[in-house]
């Protein structure tokens, strides 16, 4: 049963040509990530300078994927895809060609990331209101759980490129790669058709229609509670992926290699709660499954850091990738089946806000002081302070949130 829920989704042939282009370009696109993180750290040895890059890469989505929002709601999200993804293949393109000649500095480094992290946003909002226009209403959770699947399988594949790449080519490889990845997936985006239309054209200007998304959200009983649990962990436990290389070489001393390690371990772990929740397949008792990883978050990151045992932060790593990846999922699925098509978009937006833009502000934080006292006492510190009392307020109300997020829209 609960492999015919997956195999019947991947028979919406919309959905399996999106997949299909998005898995090989999510291969490229963390491919790159991890160069980009490891160049950093090359050309400054600074955890600042990690806490920056990540800065720039994510930080936009916190001031345009809420506009990019309402424009995923007024405009064809498939086109809107299109322009945002290749917006983010020039970027590629530059950054593979200063690699190649030797022109790339930290300065230029920033830029360009920063440039990808507005294309991003608007791919962010565009891609979060499109996929549930790929297939019929009833396929969308196992649907988003196969997204996050492929999504976290990238996750192990791209780091282990990327570090064979390195190590054989020079760090220009991985960026190549990730060229080559995006003409795949910008093809399939040409295939791809919506089988339904939410997009209208609404009245009053940007920031208004911005505003009754926000208000859609406050006012909504499960949304506005579990977006809280989401930004916990996405300032506390999410940063120690953009800081993961100052980790592996001054804690673990296991250089790119390490590195690389390190993040296939998280990946692996999202993998793993991602698979399960796409065999799962259905909403019914999300609620608390994406709560629990409050509690499951910050045992990674202490595992990770307790000590310099390579295993032990292989294993911390597995267990808080697992984390991100339960609440990241869950909250999204449990957003999708209870918000109203008509603002899907907007509210949408506020996710990606969250889960994109806020561990921007986490990394900078975090890198800072990581250079002050130590990443490890950092990284603990972070994930004990964000995530324990966001637990100790919302895991006695999973009941009364439960009906708000698992059952069908209730406010308009």
């Amino acid at each position: 049963m609960l492999l015919s829920n997956v195999a019947d989704t991947w028979k919406q042939k919309n959905f399996a040509i999106y997949m299909s282009g998005a898995g090989v370009a999510l291969i490229g696109m963390w491919a790159q990530r991890i160069a980009v993180a490891w160049l950093a750290w090359e050309l400054t040895k600074s955890a600042t300078w990690l806490g920056l890059i990540a800065f720039a890469d994510l930080f936009p989505t916190v001031v345009l994927t809420p506009i990019a929002g309402v424009i995923a709601d007024r405009v064809d999200r498939r086109k809107l895809s299109l322009i945002s993804q290749s917006a983010a293949f020039l970027q590629a393109v530059v950054l593979t060609v200063l690699v190649f000649t030797d022109r790339i500095e930290i300065y230029s480094l920033f830029i360009l990331t920063l440039l990808l992290g507005v294309a991003m946003a608007f791919a962010t909002a565009a891609r979060l209101a499109m996929v549930p226009n790929l297939m019929e209403a009833h396929h969308v959770p196992s649907a988003l759980a196969s997204d996050a699947a492929i999504y976290n399988s990238a996750r192990v594949v791209g780091p282990m490129i990327a570090a064979a790449l390195i190590s054989w080519i020079g760090i220009g490889g991985a960026f190549l790669v990730n060229c080559v990845t995006f003409v795949i997936f910008l093809f399939c985006l040409i295939k791809i058709r919506l089988i339904r239309d939410e997009s209208r054209q609404r009245a009053g200007g940007m920031l208004s229609q911005t505003l009754d998304g926000v208000r859609y959200a406050l006012r909504h009983p499960g949304i506005g509670p579990i977006l809280i649990a989401l930004m916990a962990l996405a300032i506390g436990i999410k940063p120690f992926l953009d800081l993961l290389p100052g980790l592996a070489d001054t804690v673990f001393n296991a250089g790119v290699n390490g590195f690389a390690q390190l993040a296939a371990a998280g990946g692996g772990g999202a993998v793993f709660s991602a698979v399960w929740l796409a065999l799962r397949g259905r909403v019914e008792g999300l609620t608390l499954i994406t709560l629990s990883a409050l509690m499951v978050g910050p045992i990674g990151i202490v595992l990770m850091c307790i000590s310099d045992i390579f295993w032990l932060g292989l294993i911390g790593s597995f267990i808080a990738g697992s984390a991100i990846t339960l609440t990241g999922t869950g909250v999204q699925t449990l957003m999708q089946n209870c918000v109203d098509g008509g603002v899907r978009g907007r509210v949408l937006s506020l996710y990606g806000v969250l889960h994109r833009g806020t561990p921007a502000l986490g990394a900078l934080v975090m890198g800072i002081m990581g250079d002050i006292v130590g990443l490890q006492v950092t990284l603990v510190g972070g994930a004990l302070v964000m995530c324990v009392p966001v637990m100790l307020w919302i895991v006695p109300r999973w009941k009364s949130l439960r009906p708000a997020l698992e059952e069908g829209p209730s406010v308009k």
